[in-house]
């Protein structure tokens, strides 16, 4: 792609990158056919290849613009576009960029909605995990009040179960090879068990689990979003504090977090950084090669369950198969699924700013996760969880709780 980019964007290390990015781009159009909100939407803009355009435009023009605002905000960032690439353009990057630039406060950016505004302050409580649990408590005590889908993700048939479970702090292991659990903001308030139950699975294969006070928001969300400055910060903080625990790997049970944490070298762009995210393993990673039984569930053995691949962990950690091979060894019988590449529409905070769009790719994908009647759903991202919970009956699990 030929690009034209202003002398002051060249002039800094994000608008090199970008003109770097945009030139790979052959214009093939490959990324539309895997892109979710071009299927929904069927609108050129509403796929990769035009938002390609509409972020180069800024970049020429050196200003944004409303309509590069209203279909940057409609992208997932699920990075299924990279996955089909045939020329390799880092999408994800390069949406980075044009958000951060969207929300650097220029006025030709058209001024947001009081409701989107909301969901921006509310991602703040997101991110204090002692403030969202109490939110979280509020929201299922006032149920009734709320609108169907926020009561049916804050109650659903998946959550209920693993809400009443048992939840521990790793022990204190005096032997053993360290390892840092991460906690993650929602997941350590919504299922909490998850990583108390991977603390048992560690303990018994020779791990020393333990958990960080000082552990901050991985910066995922204020990353997405255009808020470049605190999504560093959160960063910076947790390179400098976690670094210096001694832990010889960060283990993740949440995709969405371990994607931005195996990033940080990128996203700072220092020795220090680099060398924390190269601690990072996804779970799967570090519990491939080990063998377990079946776990019950609600006092049986399940058989047949259908397996959601979170974006965060196929298109941004390029980790496919792993988990899948995990449940088949262990016994289970994994369900087909047409159309795993697709998101689910949970993306974060995607489904409370793009409810419409959200809500259409949760049917379509819990359409597709039914189809061959598994007794369970399983993924490996609390937002994937959460937002499949709210559109499915069966319950809906942390592929970790199937595992004795």
């Amino acid at each position: 792609m030929r690009t034209e980019l202003a002398a002051s964007v060249l002039a800094t290390e994000d608008g090199r990158r970008a003109d770097e990015i945009l030139r790979a781009c052959v214009h093939c159009g490959f990324c539309n056919a895997t892109c979710p909100t071009y299927q929904v939407r069927g609108d050129e803009l509403d796929g990769p290849r035009g938002r390609i355009y509409l972020i180069k435009g800024m970049l020429e023009s050196g200003a944004p613009n409303a309509v590069a605002q209203t279909h940057l905000d409609r992208c997932l960032t699920c990075r299924a576009c990279e996955t089909t690439c045939p020329s390799g353009v880092r999408f994800g990057e390069l949406a980075e960029i044009g958000r951060e630039m969207l929300e650097s406060g220029t006025p030709s950016a058209a001024p947001r909605g009081a409701r989107d505004r909301l969901v921006r302050v509310l991602l703040r409580v997101v991110r204090q995990p002692r403030w969202f649990q109490w939110l979280v408590a509020l929201g299922r005590a006032f149920g009734w009040l709320l609108p169907r889908r926020q009561r049916r993700m804050l109650h659903p048939a998946g959550l209920r179960r693993t809400a009443a479970g048992r939840s521990r702090a790793p022990r204190s292991a005096t032997s053993g090879r360290r390892v840092l659990l991460w906690q993650g903001c929602a997941q350590r308030v919504v299922t909490s068990e998850v990583n108390a139950h991977l603390s048992e699975l560690l303990e018994a294969r020779g791990f020393a689990p333990f958990t960080a006070a000082a552990e901050r928001c991985c910066g995922g969300l204020d990353l997405h979003y255009g808020s470049a400055a605190d999504a560093r910060a959160a960063m910076r903080h947790n390179v400098q504090q976690l670094s210096a625990l001694d832990a010889e790997l960060v283990i993740s049970t949440a995709s969405g977090c371990g994607v931005t944490l195996k990033d940080y070298g990128r996203l700072l762009g220092d020795a220090e950084a680099a060398a924390f995210g190269a601690k990072v393993r996804d779970v799967s990673e570090m519990l491939a090669g080990h063998t377990f039984r079946k776990k019950p569930i609600d006092g049986r053995e399940l058989r047949r369950i259908a397996w959601h691949p979170p974006c965060t962990m196929q298109h941004g950690q390029r980790l496919t198969g792993t988990v899948e091979r995990i449940l088949i060894a262990t016994g289970y019988e994994l369900a087909p699924v047409a159309d795993a590449h697709l998101c689910c529409g949970s993306a974060g905070a995607y489904s409370l700013l793009q409810p419409a769009i959200a809500d259409e790719l949760a049917r379509r994908k819990a359409r597709e996760l039914q189809r061959h009647r598994p007794e369970a759903v399983v993924t490996a991202n609390i937002g994937c969880q959460m937002q499949l919970a709210a559109a499915l009956d069966a319950p809906v699990l942390h592929w970790l709780e199937l595992l004795a």
